[in-house]
């Protein structure tokens, strides 16, 4: 099973948002028998549906001796009733010594099970995942939920995908960038990740295909996701009742 790779270099936000989709739709689909895909590495339905928030990245590291690494995405956040924040723009960048020589693309799903995850992202600047706050290999396949409860949740579930696969890339100690020029001018000002997340910031258009693939994945149960209700097809039916609702622009 191929796997084109995403572009790792910073791009407006609705481009973002395009590729962030795509990332998470191969993030949650088992593989095919016989077609050289483990068909038990997925993230599963129960720890998406829990999310505070969910960041998604594409980082190439490259180097001979000295090696760089880059990358960009999207952060968004779980709001009270359940629907999603505007996206705030992200990126990485860091160098390193090591005899690593070429290139790699890796694809990064960073879910953020509690409300400090959430914080430390809208707080703007810096967020060094792993400093003060604990990361953990995510847990994948239908037998993983059982393992996914409150005693043992990390802060942070990574998971990473390089060629298609499941690549257990740790983004530990990564630093994570917000991008206020994306943001100022996907939004027409200055504003802040913190607005972004808390909900009080409309979300772009260009962000549909990201709220779908969201609403799909980590909102409506397995059993749902086939149902012409589950996406924004269904939803479009009661845009009417929405009207009165600023965020429904996005629905």
């Amino acid at each position: 099973m191929s796997m084109k790779v995403k572009n790792p270099l910073p791009q407006d936000l609705d481009a973002e948002c395009r590729k962030c989709a795509k990332i998470l739709n191969q993030f949650i689909k088992p593989g095919i028998p016989g077609k050289g895909m483990p068909t038990d590495q997925f993230i599963p339905w129960d720890i998406l549906h829990k999310a505070k928030g969910i960041a998604i990245l594409t980082v190439v590291k490259a180097g001979f001796m000295w090696a760089g690494k880059a990358g960009s995405g999207v952060v968004v956040a779980r709001l009270a009733d359940g629907s999603w924040s505007a996206p705030s723009a992200i990126g990485t960048a860091g160098m390193s010594f090591g005899g690593q020589i070429g290139a790699e693309v890796t694809d990064f799903v960073i879910v953020l099970n509690t409300d400090a995850a959430v914080k430390a992202f809208s707080h703007g600047g810096n967020v060094t995942l792993g400093g003060g706050l604990s990361v953990a290999a995510g847990p994948y396949g239908r037998t993983a939920e059982a393992s996914a409860t409150a005693k043992n949740m990390a802060a942070i579930y990574s998971y990473s995908k390089s060629k298609g696969l499941f690549a257990g890339i740790s983004i530990e100690g990564s630093v994570i960038l917000e991008r206020k020029d994306a943001n100022e001018k996907a939004y027409g000002r200055p504003v802040s990740a913190k607005e972004l997340l808390s909900g009080t910031v409309p979300a772009p258009p260009g962000a549909r295909e990201l709220y779908a693939a969201l609403d799909q994945n980590a909102s409506a149960p397995p059993s749902a996701q086939a149902s012409p209700l589950a996406g924004p097809a269904g939803r479009a039916a009661g845009a009417d009742a929405k009207a009165a609702n600023p965020r429904a622009a996005r629905t």
